[in-house]
């Protein structure tokens, strides 16, 4: 069975910043993207950032410019380096893997992780 095991997660002032990691096991052969979604109370899970495989990024607009997602490959592990955080990044941060193939199941799935809490005060 794939895992997606999520750290980093806290409490922060804002303007402060954080970093969030997400390591996936579970005998993986190739990992199509890996992402990064939030939930606030009373809202949807939304998009924050996500990466491919070979290195394409995508942001939310809200986040451009001082959220910065990275991965590393060989440890199937995705990190969003987060800046400049405001009370608004407030949420669940949620660790998203697309396309996993692994060696014990045929065909491609997608996994989710148990989400790590962002509180940031003002």
């Amino acid at each position: 069975q794939v895992q997606l095991v999520e750290s980093g997660g806290g409490l922060v002032q804002a303007g402060g910043s954080l970093r969030l990691s997400c390591a996936a096991s579970g005998s993986i052969i190739h990992i199509n993207a890996m992402g990064w979604y939030r939930q606030a109370p009373g809202k949807q899970r939304e998009l924050v950032a996500t990466i491919t495989s070979s290195g394409s990024t995508d942001y939310a607009d809200s986040v451009k410019g001082r959220f910065t997602i990275s991965r590393d490959n060989a440890k199937n592990t995705v990190y969003l380096q987060m800046n400049s955080l405001k009370p608004e990044d407030t949420a669940v941060y949620y660790c998203n893997a697309v396309g996993v193939l692994s060696s014990w199941q045929r065909g491609r799935s997608d996994y989710w992780g148990q989400g790590t809490q962002v509180t940031v005060s003002s």
